[in-house]
């Protein structure tokens, strides 16, 4: 069964280089060209880690009408990603985000190239328009905001609207100043930061996980939480069931992208019908082979296989 993503797309460019010496003309490093490449980022990122997880899935989001889009549109077919619902918005970049590094990988400094106020209401329908078909057939919904302007209320409200008419759950990777956006959602991701800053509960035990999950969800109005702890594991609450995940990482190496790979492998046992139980078993896996490399990474069914035995 499909999973439809939705949120704000980015391209992550990367550009190499050797650094040697300073440049005279400012205390700044000389980074000699190596090499470049890019990679789907932000809610492509997303659609990326359902994909690899071998779940069909369809991405709706908003790109300019420029290179970086084309560049984005062959890295999605590459990887077998559905990007015909991409909407396109001429008065807006694509967002590019290019981090120049050393061959060490030590970031040097990084250039976004984007436009983050909310897109305008002919943008919002056109998104509706793409949500409705791409949700047809849909076994869950992820919505990935970067709060970059796609993720607007009344966008939310559309999502909420179409899952609940066809009983497709929708899970939220949230940014805190949105909070009050997702009400209805099936389950929302917040990591242990945004969930101690939307709910004013310090966590540091499994009774404030718990005051910090039912202040969420009375607040906020929606079903279930799933709060990432990082190397403390997970914290879910869905209505049906309530506790701690243990983490299954034995060394946490980078974090980065972590939050994408949860969500993801989420939506991807859920349209395939499993409970939020399991589901969230599975994604800690996920997440746990994630966060032992560096860099934007994600899980495959293979990699799942095997931490699982």
């Amino acid at each position: 069964t499909p999973v439809v993503v939705l949120g704000d797309v980015m391209l992550d460019h990367f550009v190499i280089g050797r650094v040697s010496r300073i440049s005279p003309e400012a205390p700044v490093p000389v980074v000699e060209y190596d090499r470049e490449f890019s990679l789907p980022g932000g809610a492509a990122n997303v659609a990326h880690n359902v994909r690899a997880l071998g779940a069909r899935v369809t991405l709706v989001g908003v790109v300019g009408a420029d290179r970086s889009a084309d560049d984005m549109r062959a890295l999605l077919a590459d990887r077998g990603i559905d990007a015909s619902r991409l909407v396109v918005d001429d008065q807006r970049p694509t967002t590019r985000k290019t981090r120049l590094a050393t061959t060490r990988h030590q970031q040097v400094a990084r250039l976004d190239i984007e436009r983050s106020e909310d897109v305008p209401p002919a943008v919002e329908d056109a998104l509706g328009a793409a949500l409705e078909t791409a949700i047809a057939d849909a076994g869950a919904v992820v919505v990935s905001d970067y709060q970059k302007g796609v993720v607007t209320r009344r966008v939310m409200a559309h999502v909420v609207a179409a899952a609940a008419a066809r009983g497709v759950p929708v899970l939220v990777d949230p940014k805190v100043p949105h909070m009050p956006y997702y009400a209805g959602a099936t389950l929302i991701t917040p990591n242990q930061p945004e969930a101690e800053q939307a709910s004013l509960v310090r966590i540091r035990s499994a009774a404030d996980a718990r005051q910090a999950v039912r202040a969420l969800r009375e607040r906020f109005g929606v079903d279930g939480v799933l709060i990432t702890l990082g190397e403390q594991g997970m914290w879910l609450a869905d209505g049906a069931t309530e506790g701690h995940l243990a983490a299954t990482a034995r060394e946490v190496a980078d974090v980065t992208g972590a939050g994408d790979t949860v969500v993801a492998t989420l939506a991807a046992a859920l349209a395939a019908g499993a409970t939020a139980s399991d589901a969230a078993r599975l994604a800690s896996a996920a997440a746990g082979g994630v966060v032992s490399g560096f860099g934007t990474a994600g899980a495959t069914a293979d990699d799942l296989r095997a931490r699982l035995g």
